[in-house]
C-alpha cells in the first residue's frame, strides 16, 4: 500500500514540475480581449518574458521584455516564484526518488528512505504553493484592469498558460500530500520482528535473572540432600 502512495505522489509531482515548465513557456498568460472590439485587426498577448501580437493573417511579432527593473513589481515577483517552484519541484523529485521504498538509491536504511519522501512531498508542496501564489497573483491583475472603467489601457482575459499553471498547483500540492501521508502507512513487513532479532535489554535481563533464580534452587536443594 506504501509503494502506490508513493508512486502516486511522484507521478503527481512529476507532472507538476513538468506543467508548470510548460506554463513558464507558453506566451499566452493573457490575451487581448475583444470585449466591445467591433474591429479586430490585430491578436496581443503577453507572458513573464516577452509581448507578441498577432494581425489578421496570422503572423506576429515578439519583443522581449529589456529591462527588469522597469517591469511591473508583480511580473517581478511572479518570475521569481515560477523559478522557485521549478526548483522545488526538481529537489521534490530527487529526494522521491532516493526514498522510495520500491527504488535502490540510498541503500536499505527504510526510516532515512521514509524522511527523505517526506522531503520530497514537503518540497513538492512548496511547489505547488509558489505556482498558485503567482498565477492567482497575476490573475488578479488581469481581472482588476478589466473591470475597472477607467483604465485606459488595453484590456486582457486569463490565457491558457494561467490554466496550466493552475493545474500544475494543484498536482503538486496532491502529490505532496500523497507523500506525506505515506510516511504515516506501515506495512505489514514493518511490525513483524524479525526471526534473528537481537532481544533486548530488559528481556536478556529477565532471562538472565530467571537462570540465576534457577541455579539458586538446585543448589539448595542439592545442599539440602547433601546431608540425608
Amino acid at each position: 500500500m506504501k509503494d502506490v502512495v508513493q508512486v502516486s505522489g511522484l507521478v503527481l509531482g512529476f507532472l507538476g514540475c513538468v506543467s508548470a515548465f510548460v506554463s513558464l513557456h507558453i506566451g499566452t498568460w493573457k490575451e487581448s480581449s475583444d470585449y466591445d472590439d467591433v474591429i479586430i485587426s490585430s491578436k496581443l498577448f503577453q507572458n513573464l518574458w516577452m509581448a507578441c501580437a498577432e494581425d489578421s493573417t496570422g503572423n506576429y511579432n515578439c519583443w522581449h521584455f529589456q529591462s527588469l527593473l522597469a517591469l511591473p513589481g508583480y511580473i517581478q515577483a511572479c518570475r521569481a516564484l515560477m523559478i522557485a517552484s521549478i526548483v522545488m519541484g526538481s529537489f521534490g523529485l530527487i529526494a522521491t526518488l532516493v526514498g522510495m521504498q520500491c527504488s535502490k538509491f540510498g541503500g536499505e536504511n527504510y526510516v532515512l528512505k521514509g524522511r527523505l519522501a517526506a522531503l520530497g512531498g514537503v518540497f513538492f508542496i512548496l511547489q505547488g504553493l509558489c505556482t498558485m501564489i503567482a498565477i492567482s497573483w497575476y490573475a488578479s491583475n488581469i481581472t482588476r484592469e478589466f473591470f475597472d472603467p477607467l483604465y485606459p489601457g488595453t484590456k486582457y482575459e486569463i490565457g491558457e498558460g494561467l490554466y496550466i499553471g493552475w493545474s500544475s498547483g494543484t498536482l503538486a500540492l496532491i502529490g505532496g500530500c500523497f507523500l506525506l501521508c505515506s510516511c504515516k502507512i506501515k506495512d505489514p513487513e514493518e511490525k513483524m520482528i524479525h526471526r534473528y532479532q537481537t532481544p533486548s535489554r530488559g528481556m536478556a535481563f529477565s532471562h538472565t535473572h530467571s537462570h540465576t533464580e534457577a541455579s539458586r534452587t538446585h543448589s539448595s536443594q542439592y545442599g539440602r540432600n547433601a546431608y540425608v
